[in-house]
């Protein structure tokens, strides 16, 4: 029996010992918004923020995240109000399947949790382990400039020389 923090939430999980991150978040706790997909931590679709940092929760066991703040998509937004984060990709048109949109969000919120005005490279980066099939990669980036924006505005963010 284990103990997560999960978007600010105690979840209490008996595992068998073997179980990913991942596994936990959808079969366990029911929280879909992190996305199954290569499970080889090729693409990005499973991408959770742990203590402030963009992981990919497909290789991650979950008994080694006891202890650590855990944030999946289900914790961006208040209520019905979207986060700025997940606002841009909607207004900058970035989200077209929308299969790999929560892991690009959590990476993408990792990023701009440390730098509000990242540079391409910072942003490509960042970005690098995920994957979008669709190709939206610019409408991304956008999107990212945007969140930025907002939240510098907002004062969630600051400029930093290196948010690596």
């Amino acid at each position: 029996m284990i103990a997560l923090n999960i978007n600010q939430k105690l979840y209490e999980v008996d595992l068998k010992g073997h179980e990913t991150l991942l596994e936990v978040l959808r079969h366990y706790l029911g929280l879909t918004g992190t996305k199954t997909a290569c499970e080889e931590a090729e693409c990005g679709a499973c991408a959770v923020i742990i203590d402030g940092k963009a992981v990919l929760s497909c290789i991650i066991l979950a008994s080694n995240c006891e202890g650590k703040k855990i944030t999946t998509i289900e914790g961006l937004a208040d209520g019905d109000e979207l986060h700025p984060i997940q606002k841009s990709f909607l207004d900058a048109g970035a989200v077209q399947c929308g299969f790999c949109i929560p892991g690009m969000i959590m990476s993408s919120k990792a990023l701009l949790d440390k730098n509000s005005e990242p540079s391409r490279e910072e942003m490509e980066y960042a970005l690098d382990g995920n994957i979008c099939r669709c190709g939206g990669y610019l409408k991304i980036f956008e999107a990212v400039r945007q969140a930025g924006k907002v939240l510098k505005v907002q004062g969630r963010s600051s400029k930093h020389e290196d948010a690596r």
